[in-house]
């Protein structure tokens, strides 16, 4: 009997907090400015503006500067663009080789596996072991590229 009692009154509760709400939002939208005028806002279609730009000339697009492959793959691990690689930024892009990097063959990378792999190949990386690679040092990691074979033309 109480949870019954207790239960029309948070009802009735509720339902007073709303029409109150609803009340509020109403003479919110009393006040509000009337909307333009529709021949404000839609310019006539008949006359167009006219215009003579005579000898001006606008700006020139910008120009975008060519990469080398080698500052692309840089580019990729440098997340915020400091032209330096720290090792986090090194270890958040490595996802795409798990498959590389399982050292126990159980077909289940853990994260300490891949962390590991990573950490030792940046360390191998930063031949000044300063924690942070320079685009000397990175593009000295550069992988080396398959040797194309000509198809057979049997």
């Amino acid at each position: 009997m109480r949870q019954t009692i207790l239960g029309l009154f948070a009802g009735l509760l509720l339902a007073g907090v709303g029409v109150f709400w609803w009340e509020g939002r109403a003479q919110v939208e009393i006040n509000a400015p009337p909307p333009p005028e529709l021949e404000e806002v839609t310019p006539q279609l008949d006359e167009l503006p006219l215009t003579d730009p005579g000898d001006m000339e606008g700006p020139a697009p910008p120009e975008a500067s060519e990469l080398t492959r080698e500052e692309k793959r840089f580019f990729r691990y440098d997340r915020n663009r400091d032209r330096r690689i720290t090792r986090n930024e090194m270890l958040s892009s490595r996802s795409d080789a798990f498959r590389k990097l399982d050292v126990d063959g159980n077909n289940l990378l853990t994260f300490e596996e891949w962390a590991v792999t990573t950490a030792n190949r940046f360390d191998a990386m930063d031949a000044d072991t300063n924690a942070e690679l320079t685009p000397a040092e990175f593009a000295a990691s550069k992988p080396k590229r398959p040797v194309k074979r000509p198809r057979c033309n049997c």
